[in-house]
């Protein structure tokens, strides 16, 4: 069977091996010094200045909205603009944070929010949380400059889309700040594990507390200090003082020492999943049965998963009983229009008619495109994508 994904990490069987090593050695392994370096070397290959290591990329995304309302910067009822074709833990936190989430619709070209659908809803929004699905954007650059003319706030989920390029810039970097995801199974593997980045310090300070109980403890001295200051603690009260609303989202060094280890493998992923996606996508344009993409804005594409979009249903069917047939692994399209999910229609009254997410859901599917696909099995996936 070829799967989504082959193996726990990349180069798997070393890095269990100095994982092992590295656990029989610690003294500790609540998060300290490999999870603060890991921060350290993401943010400096993802080119930001700060970077916040959290337990998830679902995490990654409930802190990153507090951080931004204990901030002042959101306000429960703010309208927030997201895209509909996304996972539903970029949503969850608009919902249980008394945010109102309005769904933005995809382009069939990019799976993605479009300048000009952003355009269309602009008058209704605050905030605009763009999902870069599957390794691809729109043209987020013309996103950007949309937000700064109307004074929109603009992050980014980049869980899916690690390395890739758009307007020669990493997507991630086009927001006030981005998250991102290392679970098993996405492009590099901590377990489980998130990471919000940002060249706002603010914002990064506002992270640092929300990340972990609302206390102090992670803050650089000079800003506990002022912190301090102006609350009236004391050095005695201040480890159990805690500024504001938070969860407990903390990773362990055991996640931060395996996330050092794959970033050394960061360019080998990114450019094997580009180069897997080239052979696929060059098929797909060949069959007429297949809805193509198109993305000139883009430098890299460091494709999450392969997408393909049929025409009709008939034609979605008859390529799922290929793949099956075959032995590969399959899903639908993300998680679809997540207006259709129950717990949306169950906490959300309105919706706003996103017709190519329900296209994409009701017609497409995917396979796994991750670096240890074979040359034989890259053929076999090519092959199965012919008319």
């Amino acid at each position: 069977m070829i799967k989504l994904i082959k193996s726990s990490f990349y180069n798997e069987k070393e890095t269990k091996q100095k994982l092992a090593d590295f656990i029989l050695q610690a003294d500790i392994l609540s998060m300290h010094q490999e999870c603060a370096k890991f921060e350290k070397n993401f943010a400096k290959k993802q080119d930001r200045k700060y970077a916040v290591f959290v337990t998830s990329g679902s995490s990654a995304n409930l802190v990153l909205i507090q951080a931004l309302m204990n901030l002042g910067r959101l306000k429960k009822s703010d309208s927030i603009g997201f895209s509909s074709l996304t996972w539903s833990t970029n949503v969850m936190p608009l919902i249980q944070l008394g945010l109102s989430p309005i769904a933005l619709d995809c382009s069939l070209k990019t799976m993605n929010v479009s300048p000009a659908e952003l355009q269309k809803n602009i008058s209704k929004i605050k905030c605009l949380f763009l999902t870069n699905a599957l390794g691809f954007s729109d043209n987020l650059e013309e996103v950007k400059v949309i937000c700064e003319k109307n004074n929109i706030l603009f992050i980014e989920d980049n869980c899916e889309s690690l390395g890739s390029k758009s307007n020669s810039k990493l997507l991630g970097n086009f927001g006030v700040a981005s998250t991102f995801s290392f679970f098993v199974g996405h492009h590099i593997s901590t377990i489980e594990g998130g990471m919000i980045c940002t060249d706002d310090e603010d914002l990064y300070n506002a992270l640092l507390i929300t990340r972990i109980h609302g206390w102090d403890r992670n803050l650089s001295s000079l800003h506990q200090q002022g912190i301090r200051n102006k609350n009236n603690i004391n050095e005695f009260y201040a480890k159990y003082t805690f500024y504001d609303l938070a969860f407990n989202t903390r990773p362990t060094e055991i996640n931060g020492f395996i996330g050092n280890i794959q970033l050394n493998h960061w360019d080998e992923i990114v450019s094997r999943r580009a180069e897997n996606f080239e052979l696929f996508q060059n098929t797909v344009k060949q069959n007429d049965d297949f809805i193509p993409l198109e993305l000139p804005h883009m430098n890299l594409i460091s494709n999450f998963a392969m997408p393909i979009v049929c025409k009709n249903k008939e034609l979605l069917e008859k390529y799922k009983a290929r793949f099956i047939e075959n032995n590969i692994e399959i899903r639908p399209i993300i998680a679809g229009n997540i207006e259709n999910q129950p717990f949306y229609k169950k906490y959300v009254a309105s919706t706003n008619e996103c017709q190519n997410s329900n296209f994409i859901h009701e017609n497409g599917l995917y396979f796994g495109n991750n670096p240890e696909l074979t040359k034989d099995e890259l053929n076999l996936l090519c092959n199965l994508l012919k008319k």
